[in-house]
């Protein structure tokens, strides 16, 4: 009985009355319907999501099935794409919009929702080309080629610019030990679904760290998104960056949601189990990529110099195992590159300046470069605007403001061969997501009872894992849920916006296939020069733009002209088959020397402002014409000549 004598709320009758049967049915319950009569209409409206999932992949389906890329153009696949997918893109973003914006539907359609857009963005390529894109993904396959061919990788000094797979073998060893796992030939079997796989590989910590900060799934699932179509960068091709990024992301989930404030952490056994995993996760990206410690090594640091994550056992294990193998395994490199690294130090410029070979040439070229930038540039400021506009999940996330802002005293530490801003926005990109996505929706409320311990406000924490310290007065009013500010411009203008991000991913992903994609010949070509070239030959190409570029990088040396200084690119365009017959004539018999021009290397010439095509024809005439060379083989994507031995 309560103290004051008043009636109990739960029931307004009074006590001494008798009860009626338990299996008299009450006057106010509703009359029972037949079986089916309601039950079919309500099972119809909560899966009409469906509808526009399906209507997508439909699209999808049929616009790859009637897509052309036998003959890309400076768009690359923009150009190439058959309308419907566009208009698929269309449909599964509004489907997406109005499923993740209604509480009613349950959690698991944003998430078919966002593993539509991957499948749309990351697997289209994988459908339509018969050949992996980028270079560098053919560089790798090499890597680990040799890597299964020799049982392990050779010392910095005999590999020149391949040294750092040598000091940084992570990746490499564990795709060697996949490819013999699934029983094929090469990596190349399937690297070419490896964006999709290493994309949807990021939804778990990304979610994980959302929830950390709000159980608000519009916000949640909307900032997932952003991130999907943000992300057009390209790191989540076949390459260890793509797998540092996603243990980069699973370490901040568990160092956000079990290194918190002292008043909400885990026990001592507990909290030893997952330093154990924070240390496997560390040693896993220090022993794959370079650049990735350091990112993780600054955004520890800034989450460290915060009350809320004062932890410093993430940061020093951190800093213990990166500097451990730096000074032991990578030391050879380091040694080497540390001079250059330290006076690349400030230098902005080196960020931003474009140079000879790097500058975007036609229309195509510009148009998607700008379509990247403004996607960037908007993702950022949207971010800017959440932030600003949620006062209260700005104090609440601080932690994700951080993981945003830290990446960017890494634009001035180094260039890394001019990507350093391009990492940068991708380091950046989970925090900013999130903030966009509160710029987008109408309001994002999260209810004190679901919030972590961990990052609830004292007043907000349940008393049953409330600090003595910490309890409020019994007088004090309880917290009100926090909530955004209602939008003050039209509701048609987030879904727009979202809109229009995604659909700006395509060009900003996909305008430069034309340089990445080698059709079938230009494969069988370079397959055709290894296969014959004897140890220690000499391939000279234009570029390093085309597959297998480093097939038996350990056995055959390759000499890129466009590389070399501008007056010696000069010296071979007003005098090709001279110039390039006496760079050539070092080599001693057995070993021949080649010269390969191929439809990935124009194109990337091209594109990138380095020869434009009357150039490049004028190379390859001059070379067909020259007695020192003879052609070896020949087809639509390229020919290969041998240097005649000298009489």
């Amino acid at each position: 009985m309560p103290e004051t004598g008043e009636t109990p709320a739960h029931d307004s009758r009074d006590a001494r009355a008798p009860r009626e049967p338990a299996t008299t049915p009450s006057r106010e319950e509703p009359a029972r319907s037949e079986p089916g009569s309601t039950a079919r209409p309500g099972r119809v409206a909560a899966a009409w999501p469906v509808v526009p999932l399906l209507t997508a992949l439909a699209l999808w389906g049929w616009a790859v099935r009637h897509t052309d890329v036998s003959a890309l153009d400076d768009y690359g696949l923009v150009s190439a794409l058959h309308p419907t997918f566009w208009a698929g893109l269309a449909v599964l973003t509004a489907g997406f919009w109005f499923t993740v914006r209604d509480p009613r539907r349950r959690a698991g359609w944003p998430a078919a929702f966002v593993l539509g857009l991957l499948v749309m963005e990351r697997a289209t390529q994988a459908v339509l080309y018969p050949t992996p894109l980028y270079a560098w993904a053919w560089k790798h396959d090499a890597v680990i080629d040799h890597l299964l061919t020799s049982g392990g990788l050779q010392s910095a000094d005999r590999l020149g610019d391949m040294a750092v797979y040598d000091q940084w073998p992570g990746f490499f060893a564990a795709q060697a030990a996949l490819v013999r796992l699934l029983g094929v030939d090469n990596a190349a079997m399937y690297m070419a679904w490896w964006p999709l796989v290493s994309s949807v590989l990021l939804l778990l910590p990304l979610l994980l760290i959302y929830r950390t900060f709000t159980r608000d799934r519009r916000l949640i699932w909307t900032a997932v998104w952003l991130f999907c179509v943000g992300n057009w960068v390209g790191q989540d091709y076949f390459s260890p960056q793509s797998v540092a990024f996603a243990l980069h992301l699973g370490v901040l989930a568990v160092v956000l949601r079990r290194y918190g404030r002292p008043g909400a952490r885990d026990p001592r056994q507990r909290q030893a189990v997952w330093t154990v995993l924070l240390s496997v996760l560390v040693i896993a990206i220090v022993v794959s990529h370079q650049l990735t410690p350091g990112m993780l090594v600054v955004t520890l640091l800034a989450l460290a110099l915060t009350r809320r994550h004062r932890d410093w056992v993430p940061l020093v294990t951190t800093v213990v195992i990166f500097l451990a193998w730096c000074l032991t395994a990578a030391l050879p490199f380091l040694s080497a590159a540390m001079p250059d690294m330290i006076r690349s130090v400030g230098d902005v410029g080196a960020n931003v300046e474009t140079g000879y070979g790097s500058t975007p040439t036609g229309a195509g070229a510009v148009a998607t470069s700008w379509a990247a930038r403004l996607l960037s540039a908007s993702v950022l400021l949207l971010a800017l605007a959440g932030v600003l506009r949620a006062r209260e999940l700005r104090r609440r996330a601080l932690p994700l403001l951080l993981v945003a802002a830290a990446p960017l005293p890494m634009f001035v530490a180094s260039s890394y061969g001019s990507e350093m801003i391009f990492r940068v926005l991708m380091f950046m990109l989970p925090g900013a997501a999130f903030f966009a996505a509160a710029a987008l929706l109408p309001t994002s409320q999260t209810p004190a009872s679901q919030m972590p311990a961990a990052q609830m406000p004292a007043a907000q924490m349940p008393a049953a894992q409330m600090p003595a310290a910490q309890m409020p007065a019994p007088h004090l009013p309880a917290a009100r849920t926090p909530s955004l500010p209602p939008l003050r411009y039209a509701a048609w203008l987030s879904p727009l916006v979202l809109l229009a991000a995604t659909l700006a991913f395509v060009p900003s992903y996909s305008g430069k296939d034309r340089v990445n994609y080698f059709p079938p010949g230009e494969v069988a070509l370079v397959r055709q020069l290894f296969d014959q070239a004897p140890d220690d030959s000499l391939v000279v190409a234009a570029n390093r733009n085309y597959p297998l570029a480093y097939e038996q990088y350990w056995r055959v040396d390759h000499y890129w002209f466009l590389e070399d200084t501008r007056t010696h690119v000069d010296d071979i365009v007003r005098d090709p088959a001279a110039v390039l017959a006496r760079d050539m004539a070092g080599v001693e018999a057995p070993a021949r020397a080649y010269f390969l021009l191929t439809q990935g290397q124009v194109a990337n010439s091209e594109m990138n402002g380095q020869l434009n095509s009357a150039q490049l024809r004028r190379v390859r005439e001059s070379v067909e014409g020259s007695p020192r060379f003879e052609r070896v083989a020949r087809n639509s994507a390229g020919v290969l000549y041998v240097l005649k031995p000298a009489s």
